[in-house]
């Protein structure tokens, strides 16, 4: 009986991935519409020109990383990038989606992210986190309106 119950239980576990894993892969267009948008500011912000990426900033935006005590706007992202930019560049990033939510001309992200940047001297640093990116399309394009997240501390 307790055989049984152990190939029950690597039955269900099994299950459950292969569910969680097809959900992940079958989103809709507007899914896929919204994370095409993501994936464009990530690869702006990979550039090493703020401007890049801070023109996926609605001028509403308000977010809030991890390392900030408080929320902040457009202009403070732009404060902020300025001064990481000069103390390094990122060299490479992985960004995986956990959940989509779209409606209508708005929508939630919940991603998971692995970045590594490399300081002046050429040491590089890697770092891993989560995001969700609160969105707006206008005129055709996601915008952010507003975020949370930032590096995930690790438990050393």
């Amino acid at each position: 009986m307790e055989k049984i119950n152990k190939m029950f239980l690597g039955l269900a576990l099994v299950l459950f991935f292969t569910a969680l894993n097809s959900y992940a892969q079958s989103w809709s267009a507007e899914q896929k519409s919204v994370w095409a948008g993501v994936e464009e500011y990530w690869a702006a912000g990979a550039s090493n020109d703020p401007s890049s990426f801070t023109k996926y900033f609605d001028d509403s935006y308000f977010g809030w990383s991890y390392d900030n005590e408080s929320p902040g706007n457009k202009n403070d992202v732009v404060k902020s990038l300025n001064y990481w930019l000069r103390k390094g560049k990122n060299q490479y990033y992985i960004i995986k989606p956990a959940s989509i939510w779209v409606n209508g001309d708005f929508a939630y992200v919940h991603y998971y992210y692995t970045q590594v940047t490399e300081d002046k001297e050429g040491k590089p640093n890697s770092e891993k986190g989560r995001w969700t990116d609160i969105l707006m399309k206008k005129n055709g394009k996601w915008l952010l309106v507003g975020d949370h997240g930032g590096k995930i501390k690790s438990e050393d």
